[in-house]
Protein backbone atom coordinates (compact mmCIF):
# COMPACT_ATOMS: atom_id res chain seq x y z
CA UNK A 1 0.00 0.00 0.00
CA UNK A 2 2.80 2.22 0.65
CA UNK A 3 5.23 1.67 -2.52
CA UNK A 4 5.63 3.69 -5.75
CA UNK A 5 3.04 2.68 -7.94
CA UNK A 6 3.22 4.37 -11.11
CA UNK A 7 -0.02 5.38 -13.13
CA UNK A 8 -1.09 8.04 -16.00
CA UNK A 9 -4.59 8.49 -15.41
CA UNK A 10 -3.71 11.61 -13.02
CA UNK A 11 -2.66 12.91 -16.05
CA UNK A 12 -5.82 12.70 -17.06
CA UNK A 13 -7.79 14.91 -14.00
CA UNK A 14 -7.30 18.49 -13.65
CA UNK A 15 -5.28 18.15 -10.33
CA UNK A 16 -2.13 17.66 -12.49
CA UNK A 17 -2.79 19.53 -15.20
CA UNK A 18 -3.24 22.64 -13.33
CA UNK A 19 0.32 21.51 -11.39
CA UNK A 20 1.82 21.49 -14.91
CA UNK A 21 0.71 25.04 -15.63
CA UNK A 22 1.95 26.29 -12.65
CA UNK A 23 5.31 24.95 -13.02
CA UNK A 24 5.45 26.36 -16.70
CA UNK A 25 4.06 29.65 -15.14
CA UNK A 26 6.32 29.50 -12.33
CA UNK A 27 9.36 29.17 -14.87
CA UNK A 28 8.14 31.79 -17.19
CA UNK A 29 7.98 34.20 -13.97
CA UNK A 30 11.31 34.05 -12.70
CA UNK A 31 13.32 33.39 -15.91
CA UNK A 32 12.04 36.16 -17.27
CA UNK A 33 14.33 38.53 -14.72
CA UNK A 34 17.54 36.32 -13.68
CA UNK A 35 18.91 36.57 -16.99
CA UNK A 36 18.36 40.47 -17.83
CA UNK A 37 20.91 42.32 -18.45
CA UNK A 38 20.57 46.02 -20.62
CA UNK A 39 21.82 49.68 -20.91
CA UNK A 40 19.77 52.78 -21.67
CA UNK A 41 22.59 55.44 -23.34
CA UNK A 42 22.82 59.25 -21.49
CA UNK A 43 23.17 62.13 -23.96
CA UNK A 44 24.87 64.48 -22.27
CA UNK A 45 25.09 68.18 -23.53
CA UNK A 46 27.43 70.81 -22.68
CA UNK A 47 26.96 74.11 -23.21
CA UNK A 48 29.40 74.45 -25.49
CA UNK A 49 27.59 72.64 -28.32
CA UNK A 50 29.93 69.41 -27.23
CA UNK A 51 27.74 65.74 -26.50
CA UNK A 52 29.03 62.69 -24.83
CA UNK A 53 27.48 59.57 -24.06
CA UNK A 54 27.44 57.24 -20.78
CA UNK A 55 26.05 53.86 -20.63
CA UNK A 56 23.34 53.67 -17.89
CA UNK A 57 23.54 49.22 -17.11
CA UNK A 58 21.25 47.67 -14.95
CA UNK A 59 21.23 43.93 -14.92
CA UNK A 60 20.15 41.29 -12.36
CA UNK A 61 19.87 41.33 -9.44
CA UNK A 62 19.08 45.38 -9.51
CA UNK A 63 21.51 46.61 -7.00
CA UNK A 64 21.73 49.98 -9.01
CA UNK A 65 23.75 51.81 -5.99
CA UNK A 66 26.49 49.56 -7.01
CA UNK A 67 26.29 49.76 -10.73
CA UNK A 68 28.59 52.54 -12.09
CA UNK A 69 27.30 55.48 -14.13
CA UNK A 70 30.93 57.23 -14.50
CA UNK A 71 33.93 55.87 -13.31
CA UNK A 72 37.38 56.64 -12.64
CA UNK A 73 36.56 60.19 -12.58
CA UNK A 74 35.70 60.62 -16.14
CA UNK A 75 35.91 64.13 -17.60
CA UNK A 76 32.59 65.55 -19.06
CA UNK A 77 32.45 68.76 -20.21
CA UNK A 78 35.82 69.71 -19.68
CA UNK A 79 34.75 69.08 -15.89
CA UNK A 80 36.13 66.03 -14.47
CA UNK A 81 33.55 64.26 -12.23
CA UNK A 82 33.93 61.66 -9.77
CA UNK A 83 32.87 58.11 -9.68
CA UNK A 84 28.98 58.30 -9.47
CA UNK A 85 26.67 54.95 -9.20
CA UNK A 86 23.17 55.08 -9.63
CA UNK A 87 20.24 55.54 -7.14
CA UNK A 88 18.51 52.43 -5.20
CA UNK A 89 18.46 48.96 -5.05
CA UNK A 90 15.74 46.08 -5.92
CA UNK A 91 17.93 43.25 -5.07
CA UNK A 92 15.38 41.94 -2.15
CA UNK A 93 12.22 42.55 -4.39
CA UNK A 94 13.39 40.60 -6.95
CA UNK A 95 15.08 37.70 -4.82
CA UNK A 96 12.17 37.35 -2.84
CA UNK A 97 10.31 37.10 -6.18
CA UNK A 98 12.64 34.39 -7.73
CA UNK A 99 12.34 32.80 -4.47
CA UNK A 100 9.32 32.05 -4.37
CA UNK A 101 9.19 31.43 -8.29
CA UNK A 102 12.13 28.55 -7.75
CA UNK A 103 9.73 26.92 -4.81
CA UNK A 104 7.02 26.67 -7.02
CA UNK A 105 9.17 25.30 -10.02
CA UNK A 106 10.67 22.36 -7.02
CA UNK A 107 7.04 22.02 -5.76
CA UNK A 108 5.13 21.20 -8.77
CA UNK A 109 7.73 18.62 -9.99
CA UNK A 110 7.58 17.10 -6.43
CA UNK A 111 3.47 16.89 -6.49
CA UNK A 112 3.72 15.92 -9.98
CA UNK A 113 5.74 12.42 -8.60
CA UNK A 114 3.40 12.21 -5.55
CA UNK A 115 0.25 12.32 -8.29
CA UNK A 116 1.97 9.85 -10.85
CA UNK A 117 3.92 7.33 -8.10
CA UNK A 118 1.66 8.26 -4.72
CA UNK A 119 -1.62 8.52 -5.53
CA UNK A 120 -3.20 5.59 -3.83
CA UNK A 121 -1.92 6.94 -0.72
CA UNK A 122 -2.47 10.78 -1.48
CA UNK A 123 -6.12 10.15 -2.56
CA UNK A 124 -6.75 7.46 0.94
CA UNK A 125 -5.17 9.78 3.96
CA UNK A 126 -6.00 13.04 5.58
CA UNK A 127 -2.12 14.54 5.80
CA UNK A 128 -1.65 14.38 1.89
CA UNK A 129 -4.43 16.76 0.47
CA UNK A 130 -4.51 18.79 3.88
CA UNK A 131 -0.74 19.45 3.66
CA UNK A 132 -1.64 20.66 -0.40
CA UNK A 133 -4.25 22.76 0.31
CA UNK A 134 -2.49 24.40 3.07
CA UNK A 135 1.07 25.02 0.81
CA UNK A 136 -1.67 25.74 -2.08
CA UNK A 137 -3.40 28.68 -0.01
CA UNK A 138 -0.26 29.76 1.04
CA UNK A 139 1.39 30.26 -2.21
CA UNK A 140 -1.40 32.07 -3.23
CA UNK A 141 -0.61 34.50 -0.47
CA UNK A 142 2.96 34.60 -1.70
CA UNK A 143 2.87 35.30 -5.11
CA UNK A 144 0.32 38.20 -4.94
CA UNK A 145 2.93 39.70 -2.28
CA UNK A 146 6.39 38.97 -4.13
CA UNK A 147 4.69 40.16 -7.96
CA UNK A 148 3.62 43.20 -5.79
CA UNK A 149 6.93 43.85 -4.78
CA UNK A 150 9.16 43.46 -7.16
CA UNK A 151 6.19 45.59 -9.36
CA UNK A 152 7.18 48.27 -7.19
CA UNK A 153 10.98 47.36 -7.36
CA UNK A 154 10.77 47.42 -11.32
CA UNK A 155 9.17 51.00 -11.53
CA UNK A 156 11.60 51.88 -9.00
CA UNK A 157 14.37 50.55 -11.58
CA UNK A 158 12.65 52.59 -14.31
CA UNK A 159 12.75 55.72 -12.80
CA UNK A 160 15.96 55.62 -11.44
CA UNK A 161 17.21 55.34 -15.45
CA UNK A 162 15.23 57.55 -17.34
CA UNK A 163 16.10 61.26 -17.49
CA UNK A 164 14.76 62.03 -14.43
CA UNK A 165 16.38 59.92 -12.49
CA UNK A 166 20.08 60.42 -14.26
CA UNK A 167 19.66 64.51 -13.98
CA UNK A 168 18.73 64.02 -10.09
CA UNK A 169 21.97 61.43 -9.84
CA UNK A 170 25.07 63.25 -11.37
CA UNK A 171 25.64 67.01 -10.31
CA UNK A 172 26.82 67.98 -13.51
CA UNK A 173 23.60 67.21 -14.66
CA UNK A 174 22.35 69.64 -12.24
CA UNK A 175 24.69 72.72 -13.12
CA UNK A 176 23.41 75.45 -15.76
CA UNK A 177 23.68 75.22 -19.64
CA UNK A 178 24.19 71.10 -19.22
CA UNK A 179 21.66 68.94 -20.03
CA UNK A 180 21.05 65.32 -19.35
CA UNK A 181 18.77 62.82 -21.19
CA UNK A 182 18.20 59.29 -22.35
CA UNK A 183 18.55 58.97 -25.76
CA UNK A 184 18.19 55.16 -25.81
CA UNK A 185 16.03 53.32 -24.10
CA UNK A 186 16.84 49.31 -23.59
CA UNK A 187 13.84 47.13 -23.73
CA UNK A 188 12.50 46.17 -20.59
CA UNK A 189 10.08 44.14 -21.86
CA UNK A 190 11.10 40.67 -20.24
CA UNK A 191 10.86 42.02 -16.80
CA UNK A 192 7.11 43.73 -17.33
CA UNK A 193 6.47 39.97 -18.77
CA UNK A 194 7.81 38.72 -15.54
CA UNK A 195 5.85 41.10 -13.75
CA UNK A 196 2.70 39.99 -15.78
CA UNK A 197 2.99 36.16 -15.06
CA UNK A 198 3.72 36.65 -11.56
CA UNK A 199 0.01 37.81 -11.38
CA UNK A 200 -0.96 34.70 -13.71
CA UNK A 201 0.55 32.35 -10.86
CA UNK A 202 -2.06 34.34 -8.61
CA UNK A 203 -4.37 33.53 -10.20
CA UNK A 204 -3.56 29.82 -11.41
CA UNK A 205 -2.90 28.76 -8.10
CA UNK A 206 -5.75 30.66 -6.98
CA UNK A 207 -7.95 28.59 -8.94
CA UNK A 208 -5.71 25.17 -7.73
CA UNK A 209 -7.10 25.66 -4.28
CA UNK A 210 -10.86 24.28 -5.76
CA UNK A 211 -9.49 21.46 -7.40
CA UNK A 212 -7.17 20.69 -3.99
CA UNK A 213 -9.87 21.14 -1.56
CA UNK A 214 -12.07 18.50 -3.43
CA UNK A 215 -9.52 16.30 -2.15
CA UNK A 216 -10.07 16.68 1.20
CA UNK A 217 -12.20 15.53 3.89
CA UNK A 218 -13.89 18.54 4.45
CA UNK A 219 -15.28 18.37 1.14
CA UNK A 220 -16.37 14.78 0.94
CA UNK A 221 -17.60 15.39 4.36
CA UNK A 222 -19.65 18.41 3.53
CA UNK A 223 -21.19 16.09 0.44
CA UNK A 224 -21.78 13.25 2.89
CA UNK A 225 -23.74 15.31 5.26
CA UNK A 226 -26.20 16.84 2.80
CA UNK A 227 -29.13 15.62 2.74
CA UNK A 228 -31.21 13.46 -0.07
CA UNK A 229 -34.03 15.03 -1.72
CA UNK A 230 -37.33 13.71 0.12
CA UNK A 231 -39.48 11.70 -1.41
CA UNK A 232 -43.44 12.58 -0.31
CA UNK A 233 -45.44 8.81 -0.20
CA UNK A 234 -47.94 8.57 -3.01
CA UNK A 235 -51.50 9.10 -2.03
CA UNK A 236 -54.03 7.14 -4.03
Amino acid sequence: MTGFRFNLIPIKEPLFFIKLVEWLTAIFAFGSCINFSAENIVSVFCGDGKNQTLPAKFHYPFRLSQSPLIDHNATLCDRVVNTTYLTGDSSSSVHFFVGVGVFCFLYCMFAGLVYLGYMHIYKNSDLGPILDMVITVVVVFLWLVCSSAWAKGLQNIKDAVDSEGIAATVALCQEQNITCQVTEFATVRGLNMSVVFGYINTFVWALNCWFVYKETRWYSQKNFSQPGPTRHPTVI
